[in-house]
């Protein structure tokens, strides 16, 4: 039953996940607010990539349950979570390096013709996606790319691209998996802003190391130790918490 008042567009209840025994996720309940940024963080090891694989059901949880936009959503499988607006980017580039960047968009748009699995057909039969294909590359600061090779950008440029057509998509909910991992600093400014700019109209959860990039863009930063929920709140308010302090760093008077 979809429950369309909730303020949440994702939440999850009591998320288990054990594998032979090990629990990587640990009674860890999520309430993001619709058009928030909301960024999952922790320590190496605490659970963030599981608790993604287990949102977009690239892995099946143990028990407890998964809701988006009030509707349970546990049992759906990955295709299915897409298809209602769940869209995840991942921690390595997932772009195909042999084809234009412009390409990389329009493959990204093709479901709005109903013909992702056409592959037979001729690649003109794209060429009305082009217009909006340019629009998105424009948006994430791609003007000037369109033709180059996706293996021939700059890493950064890589992970923008990613970002171009993860947003091709149309994602109500855009999931993020280290979008700055590996950049330099002037590349993770430009993402940062990009992020800020793209989570208008949607809402984004991300899972980041860099501490300034969170303090930067997100509402509400939820901390993971060993699979389970530390603190949550704004970065104010888990950067003093001692349990964090001394998660990230081994003492109480540590600073994140």
């Amino acid at each position: 039953m979809t429950n369309n008042s909730s303020p949440y567009i994702l939440e999850t209840q009591s998320l288990f996940k054990s594998f032979k025994g090990f629990t990587a996720v640990n009674d860890v309940s999520l309430k993001v607010y619709e058009g928030s940024i909301h960024a999952l963080i922790g320590p190496n090891g605490a659970g963030k990539t599981t608790c993604f694989n287990l949102l977009t059901k690239f892995l099946a949880p143990t028990s407890g349950k998964i809701l988006y936009k009030g509707e349970d959503i546990t049992s759906l499988s990955p295709t299915q979570i897409s298809r209602k607006g769940v869209i995840r980017s991942f921690q390595i580039s997932a772009v195909f390096p042999h084809l234009s960047v412009l390409d990389n968009v329009r493959i990204a748009l093709q479901k709005q013709l109903g013909s992702e699995f056409h592959f037979w057909k001729a690649p003109s039969t794209l060429n009305v996606l082009n217009d909006r294909a340019i629009e998105l590359l424009d948006l994430v600061g791609l003007n000037g790319f369109y033709d180059d090779m996706a293996v021939n950008l700059p890493y950064g440029r890589k992970r923008v691209l990613e970002i171009a057509t993860t947003l091709a998509m149309d994602p109500k909910l855009m999931l993020l998996d280290e979008p700055t991992q590996g950049m330099g600093h002037e590349d993770v400014d430009r993402v940062t802003h990009l992020i800020a700019e793209v989570a208008k109209g949607r809402t984004v959860l991300m899972v980041e190391h860099n501490m300034k990039v969170v303090s930067t863009i997100a509402n509400t930063i939820t901390v993971l130790q060993r699979g389970s929920v530390l603190a949550e709140g704004s970065y104010q308010e888990v950067s003093k918490n001692p349990l964090v302090m001394e998660a990230y760093m081994g003492q109480a008077s540590a600073t994140i």
